[in-house]
C-alpha cells in the first residue's frame, strides 16, 4: 500500500478501527482485482482530501475472508463506510470521485 495515510486492516484491528467516531470507508479487495487496483489511487485521493475527518482503510479478502464474510462481501471491490463500528453505508464496485466523496461527507 503507497499511502501512510491508509489503514491495512487486519482480523485483529478491524473492529478497533471501524468503532472511531470519525468515519471509516474499508476497501474491501484483493492483489488479483483489476478494479480494485483502478479504485486505489482514488481512496489515496479520498485519505489526502479528508485527513483528519475521516480514515480510509483496506483490508485484502484473500488474507481475512472471515471480515469479508461477516458483511456479505461476495464481489470486489466494496466499499463499506462505518461510524462509531456501525455500518452505514455500502457500495459495491468502481465509483466516481465525487460519489464517494459525498458519501463520505454526509457522514463526517
Amino acid at each position: 500500500m503507497a499511502s501512510e495515510k491508509i489503514q491495512t486492516l487486519t482480523v485483529s484491528n478491524f473492529e478497533q478501527v471501524v468503532s472511531s467516531a470519525t468515519p471509516v470507508l474499508v476497501d474491501f479487495w484483493a492483489e488479483w482485482c483489476g478494479p480494485c487496483r483502478m479504485i486505489a489511487p482514488l481512496i489515496e485521493d479520498l485519505a489526502d482530501t479528508f485527513d483528519g475527518r475521516a480514515v480510509m482503510a483496506k483490508l485484502n479478502v484473500d488474507e481475512h475472508p472471515d471480515v469479508a464474510s461477516k458483511f456479505n462481501v461476495r464481489s470486489i471491490p466494496t466499499l463499506l463506510l462505518f461510524k462509531q463500528g456501525q455500518l452505514v453505508e455500502s457500495v459495491v464496485g468502481v465509483q466516481p470521485r465525487e460519489a464517494l466523496k459525498q458519501l463520505i461527507e454526509k457522514h463526517a
